[in-house]
């Protein structure tokens, strides 16, 4: 029994490893051969495509080699030509040049033949001129030395005659250019410089509201205009003149204290003399206030600096002190600027000069105080305070109290003169002022190029910046050419006017 289960069992165990042959192993035998012909079909097809691309590079490369042989030939055959063209070219030079040679050979040789005629000639003429010489010697009676002692100095003669001529011609035209100069100076400074002008009074006119009021001006018994001119100094006038008194006095200081008080009463209303005494004292601290101010500025607008305050006031005062027509703290601006402008142009000391003429009529502040000529009154007070010496005698010396012994002096005098001379002469309006400038930049900016400008020196200058990317050196200076001309054809004004064109680049950078 066992022994018949043991067969079946490896009948079982080889019918099992048949099936599983049959059903495993033929059919990974068929797909493995089934692969290995499909991996040798692909190796044949690559190896079959690989050989067609190699004919295809080969065919290319040698199509691509044909096509370089080709170009190179043709290079080659352009190169030859060139070489052969050159050739030629230095063939033709060549003979040119054998052809120049022989011109200069025979040029040479007719140079050298007209030397040796022109160095025969030149001895036949050195014989000539000793011949000539001597004949001259003969007639003359004089030898070679003595006739030319005598032509030397008849030639001496005629020099020191067209010499002296000479001289006085240029004295006469240095005395005409001197005088013009001198007119030049003058005119040009008359033209920088021009002050207004009042008329000359010694009373001050005070309106009322009403004619009722000079009865309370004159109060109870005469004591309110009674206290009012002892406590001023001041003439008060009071007459059938409607609607308005008059205040007199030849100071002008006074007389203006006079007058603030007195308008600032008739405005209170409340007229008694403690009220007049606190009026004239709040009028003189307001006038000495005003003094100061009119002091100060008369220095702004000069520029003089480092005055004793003494003398600052004596200035101020001049503003209410009047002479011939001229309000004289204007005057002796105007003198300032006068004396400067011509020291300018003479290259003197311009500062000196131009603080000699605010300082020259500072005695008329105090004229009416002190004895004695205003120009030697002015010259005590700034010898007083320390003024330059020779400050102090350009201010002495305006009038010719003493004479002159400096330029700036004599500047001085003349200036003084100039604006005493001309009474009425009046400053142009700030509004034509204020358009001529208008026109001068309206004129500059209307060229192209211009990028901005700006009318300086009281209009005796424009400067116009130009773009330095539009406008280069040779432009900006036509661009000031027609900028002069367009400025003399359309503008109407007094001297001349510099145009100054600035052309400028700049770079910056920071250093971190």
């Amino acid at each position: 029994m066992q022994t018949v289960y043991a067969v079946v069992c490896l009948a079982a165990s080889a019918a099992i490893v048949v099936v599983g042959f049959l059903l495993f192993v033929l059919p990974a035998r068929r797909r493995a051969d089934e692969q290995r012909a499909e991996a040798l079909k692909l190796r044949d097809d690559i190896r079959k495509e690989i050989e067609t691309k190699r004919k295809e590079v080969l065919l290319d490369a040698k199509d691509e080699a044909h096509k370089l042989r080709a170009e190179v030939e043709r290079e080659n055959r352009g190169r030859r030509t060139e070489i052969q063209r050159l050739e030629r070219r230095l063939t033709q030079k060549e003979e040119a040049l054998d052809r120049r040679l022989d011109g200069l050979e025979k040029k040479e040789k007719a140079l050298s033949a007209r030397e040796q005629e022109t160095a025969k000639l030149k001895d036949e003429l050195d014989g000539l001129v000793t011949k000539q010489l001597a004949e001259l010697q003969r007639i003359s009676g004089l030898s070679a030395d003595e006739a030319k002692r005598l032509l030397l100095k008849t030639i001496e003669d005629e020099t020191k005659h067209e010499a002296a001529r000479l001289i006085r011609d240029i004295e006469a035209q240095a005395k005409e250019e001197a005088d013009k100069r001198a007119r030049e100076v003058v005119t040009l400074a008359v033209q920088r410089c021009a002050v207004d002008q009042t008329s000359e009074t010694t009373v001050s006119v005070v309106p009322l509201p009403n004619d009722e009021m000079k009865g309370r001006i004159i109060g109870r018994e005469g004591r309110n205009i009674r206290a009012f001119e002892t406590l001023t100094g001041v003439d008060l006038i009071i007459d059938d003149t409607p609607e308005a008194v008059v205040l007199s006095a030849f100071d002008p200081v006074r007389r203006e204290v006079a007058r603030i008080a007195l308008s600032n009463l008739i405005s209170d209303g409340r007229i008694h003399p403690v009220r007049i005494e606190e009026m004239i004292a709040k009028a003189g601290e307001e006038v000495d206030t005003a003094v100061r101010e009119a002091g100060e500025r008369a220095l702004f607008e000069t520029g003089v600096t480092a005055l004793d305050a003494e003398i600052v006031k004596l200035l101020g005062k001049l503003r209410f002190r009047t002479s011939y027509g001229q309000k004289v703290l204007n005057h002796s601006i105007e003198v300032a600027h006068l004396a400067a402008a011509m020291g300018a142009e003479l290259n003197v000391n311009v500062a000196l000069a131009r603080r000699a003429g605010l300082l020259h009529d500072l005695g008329k502040a105090v004229d009416f105080e002190v004895e004695g000529p205003h120009a030697t009154i002015s010259a005590d007070i700034c010898r007083k305070h320390g003024e330059h010496p020779e400050v102090i005698h350009a201010v002495g010396a305006h009038h010719n109290d003493e004479a002159p012994t400096t330029v700036e002096a004599v500047l001085v005098s003349v200036a003084d003169a100039i604006s005493a001379a001309r009474p009425g002469a009046r400053r142009e309006t700030l509004e034509t002022y204020v358009k001529r400038l208008q026109r001068l930049e309206t004129i500059a900016d209307s060229f192209l190029g211009v990028e901005k400008t700006y009318a300086v020196q009281a209009g005796r200058e424009i400067r116009v910046m130009v773009k330095p990317t539009e406008v280069d050196d040779d432009a900006a200076a036509k661009l000031a050419r027609d900028t002069a001309k367009k400025i003399e054809e359309e503008m109407e004004y007094p001297g001349q006017i510099k145009v100054t064109v600035i052309r400028e680049t700049r770079a910056v950078d920071y250093a971190k």
